[in-house]
């Protein structure tokens, strides 16, 4: 019984150095257990035992430790995450933030001021503008003009760096925002973007609630209130509704009153009706 432990600790071992060697490649358990010709059951159990970890916790240690050399190398974020074999963007920045405890690219450039890039389009709902940090979206309105979106964007981040983005400085967000306007004229689904929530811990709490409220589905106040674990807290669900600063991505237009009435909308009753209505439209397809 001894040398089988022995043995399988030295493979075990191996295995690490494989993943260590290979962390920028999708490793998934199947795969290392055909490395190690073992069953995958088996394998997770005596890499835990030889390790401490699991063989998944192993790999995004590694990759996080190729992340943070390649920000710290001077690589631009994007660079980073494809070198770092992460194969989302929004997965990474959830993870890295609870490993890094800040986002990458201010891990990168020590806390530095922020630069906001923001692009604005005619969509089909009227004028909007996008706007992201390094982190992700942390604006997307409607508005009247172009003048008023870029007035409510300086004023919700006044004392960052704010720029008008073009394809070649920011294609991320290029990318996004062409996605998010075919999402609402309604030939494409909710874009997966990174989101930079910004508010109390409160209401996050309602916002991430919300990002899992599937397309086509809507939910009460009184819902979304129980539905984060605080059931007196309707109104203050409501305000963290009117509070959200990020359109759609974030959909509060989801959420309608008890009776099923629209309730209120931060950028309009017709644009939530618009929305419900292709939602809905788009999942009996």
């Amino acid at each position: 019984m001894k040398y089988a432990a022995e043995r399988h600790d030295g493979l075990m071992q191996g295995l690490a150095r494989y993943i260590e060697k290979h962390a920028d490649k999708p490793l998934s358990l199947k795969t290392l257990a055909e490395q190690a010709q073992l069953s995958p059951a088996y394998l997770q159990r005596v890499f835990k035992r030889a390790l401490g970890v699991s063989p998944k916790a192993y790999h995004d240690a590694a990759r996080l430790r190729l992340l943070k050399e390649a920000l710290k190398s001077g690589k631009t974020v994007l660079e980073s995450i494809t070198q770092a074999g992460f194969q989302s963007t929004s997965r990474v920045y959830g993870h890295a933030t609870r490993t890094l405890g800040m986002a990458p690219s201010v891990y990168r450039s020590g806390g530095a001021g922020e630069t906001i890039a923001y692009a604005i389009r005619t969509t089909a709902l009227g004028p909007l503008l996008m706007a992201a940090t390094d982190r992700g979206v942390c604006f997307a309105q409607f508005g009247q003009s172009e003048h008023s979106l870029i007035e409510q964007l300086q004023g919700e981040f006044p004392k960052a760096t704010v720029r008008e983005s073009d394809a070649t400085q920011s294609p991320a967000l290029d990318a996004w925002i062409e996605a998010f306007d075919a999402h609402i004229d309604g030939s494409a689904p909710r874009p997966d973007v990174p989101l930079d929530l910004r508010g109390t811990a409160f209401q996050i709490r309602v916002w991430r609630f919300l990002l899992d409220v599937p397309e086509g589905d809507v939910l009460s106040y009184t819902e979304l209130a129980s539905g984060i674990g605080a059931p007196k807290s309707v109104r203050a669900a409501a305000s963290a509704c009117a509070a959200n600063r990020i359109a759609v991505l974030v959909p509060c237009h989801r959420v309608l009153r008890g009776d099923g009435g629209l309730g209120g909308y931060r950028w309009g009753l017709e644009r939530k009706r618009v929305l419900l209505d292709r939602e809905r439209a788009r999942r009996t397809s």
